[in-house]
């Protein structure tokens, strides 16, 4: 929504809610430079970086003052329709006229028809919402784990559990998690003080939002979102211990695996589906192959794929480490390639001592066979594995490592801009 008119617009179609996104940012300051993933927003609306920061200028006042014009434009639409309010306009289509709209030689023969047709209802419904939407949270396994772990919640009780799940349960403890983070704050519980372990097959969203110290193991596989937002929890997925197939061939959970994760650890026996990874910023992420768009925005953090990644991998990663068994090159994304922006590199003495820390966690976790034959073969972690680097961030690391030697403070005024200067020096 930009206008009052879009909005009058929207509710004579039947919308009863409204978003304003573009709008509001423009009347905060943004000029619409779309870099707001490199960290270089030149009038400080999306930057981390202080010096770029000071110079935001936006104020709470703009946006007020932008919605008291939109609600002015919008009395007035309204009232030249007939409606007293925005709430007695909506859903009656009957009074839009789309005739201008479908004369222009680009809408040449569009039938909107079906979009303006005024639904008839023999049951007298109304046109606006009268009863609110039943999410049946009541039913959701979560209640279930939230009794059970009543003593973890309240006095930071150890507490180890072991139950069925369906692929009806979604977001498998996130309202467990939402409790731990309300009593505990971001810092959570000691690690493993929750500990579930599931058998059967998880919804979406296995594990959204984990905080530190709830532990959710299972044995079986999961659908998408595995792991959405993970914040300092730890998620284990393995197949069913009867399982006859080969697990790193075959799909263990869906798509859009670890999606915006801040933190935690997630292990996955097994190959999931596209977009593994994306906007992670600071979890460690361990993975037996991945389909198209692998890191895709990644920030921070780390990720392992032991296997096959499908095309695209790393496409608008400016932070964090992937490391990559027998990786393929012309599955990288080649825009970052050509523009000399990422770096695919053997590994070396430092990532060789990450790697087998991690591939042994994910034995530990998994029980992973590949996890262990690659830890009996470190030859082998230093010739398959390749690490893949955004140049921008490993030169922002060095740098920052040298100012913190020197006994700089990153964040303190003036630092800023010396990093910048050794960075590209």
């Amino acid at each position: 929504m930009k206008t009052g008119r879009d909005v009058v617009i929207a509710a004579l179609l039947g919308a009863e809610e409204y978003g304003f996104a573009t709008a509001p940012l423009i009347v905060s300051g943004c000029v619409m430079m779309r870099v707001c993933h490199l960290d270089t927003c030149p009038v400080g609306v999306a930057t981390q970086n202080p010096v770029l920061r000071e110079r935001f200028t936006g104020k709470p006042e703009f946006v007020v003052t932008f919605f008291e014009y939109l609600a002015e434009q919008v009395r007035e639409i309204l009232a030249s329709l007939g409606f007293r309010s925005l709430q007695e306009a909506i859903g009656h289509v009957e009074v839009l006229d789309a005739r201008k709209a479908i004369e222009l030689w680009k809408t040449d023969g569009l039938d909107l028809t079906p979009l303006l047709a005024v639904p008839q209802s023999p049951y007298g419904n109304a046109l606006t919402k009268t009863r609110e939407q039943d999410h049946a949270l009541d039913a959701a396994l979560d209640n279930t784990l939230v009794q059970l772990c009543e003593g973890a919640l309240l006095d930071a009780v150890p507490v180890k559990l072991e139950l069925p799940v369906r692929n009806v349960n979604r977001t498998v403890g996130t309202m467990l998690g939402s409790l731990v983070t309300r009593r505990y704050g971001a810092a959570g519980l000691p690690d493993g003080t929750i500990d579930v372990t599931f058998r059967g097959s998880a919804g979406q969203s296995f594990g959204a939002f984990l905080p530190r110290g709830i532990t959710l193991r299972l044995f079986g596989d999961a659908n998408d979102y595995v792991g959405k937002g993970l914040s300092g929890g730890v998620i284990a997925v393995r197949p069913d211990e009867r399982a006859r197939f080969v697990a790193e061939q075959n799909v263990i959970a869906g798509n859009v695996i670890g999606y915006g994760a801040t933190s935690g650890r997630l292990f996955l026996r097994g190959v999931v589906g596209e977009r593994f990874g994306v906007r992670n910023s600071g979890a460690t992420l361990v993975v037996e192959g991945v389909g198209d768009h692998g890191c895709e925005y990644m920030t921070g953090g780390t990720v392992v794929v032991l296997g096959r990644t499908g095309r695209n991998f790393a496409a608008g990663m400016s932070g964090g480490t992937a490391y990559v068994l027998d990786l393929r090159r012309g599955a990288v994304n080649g825009a970052a390639l050509a523009a000399g922006e990422l770096l695919l590199d053997p590994v070396e003495d430092a990532d060789v001592a990450v790697l087998r820390d991690l591939l042994r966690r994910h034995h530990d976790e998994t029980g992973s066979p590949l996890a262990a034959e690659l830890l009996a073969d470190e030859q082998a972690i230093r010739a398959r594995f390749t690490r893949v680097l955004p140049v921008e961030f490993a030169r922002m690391t060095v740098a920052m490592a040298k100012a913190e030697a020197e006994g700089l403070d990153p964040a303190a005024p003036g630092v800023w801009e010396h990093i910048l200067e050794v960075s590209h020096g």
